[in-house]
């Protein structure tokens, strides 16, 4: 008979090998190890095309194009996403600083973080999602 720690360290490693088939080598780093890609380096950093940013793991909608704006910080920044109950905030005190993470509700991967100081004619947000976790779904072509 195994514990029922045992089970659950085995059905972790089989949903980590999983993640790992599913996704690129950098989309695993930063989807399930909380990673950052390189700030100017993403797909989507300076993309204006119009459509629907969705989980590159799961396909769930998170941002709108009609959000997305040019922070000038590196990564796609969004003031908003399409649907609330689409993601998770978590507190992250990684890295030696406090700041707010982003995540999939639907699968629990990481997507980056969201800060204040984003427009404050648009409510003063900034997701600053990292392009490996977003997969864009064009719309108008």
């Amino acid at each position: 008979m195994t514990s029922s720690n045992s089970n659950s360290n085995k059905r972790q490693a089989t949903r980590n090998k999983e993640w790992r088939e599913k996704l690129t080598p950098e989309q695993y780093k930063i989807m399930r190890e909380g990673g950052t890609e390189a700030p100017f380096s993403g797909e989507y950093v300076h993309t204006k095309d119009k459509g629907m940013y969705k989980c590159a793991a799961c396909g769930n909608e998170l941002f709108s194009s009609e959000t997305k704006f040019d922070s000038g910080t590196g990564w796609p920044s969004f003031t908003e996403p399409k649907n609330k109950q689409n993601i998770e905030l978590r507190i992250d005190k990684s890295d030696g600083m406090e700041r707010v993470e982003v995540l999939c509700k639907k699968c629990g991967v990481h997507l980056g973080h969201v800060f204040d100081d984003g427009p404050s004619e648009k409510g003063g947000k900034r997701y600053c999602i990292n392009s490996a976790c977003l997969k864009l779904e064009r719309s108008g072509k």
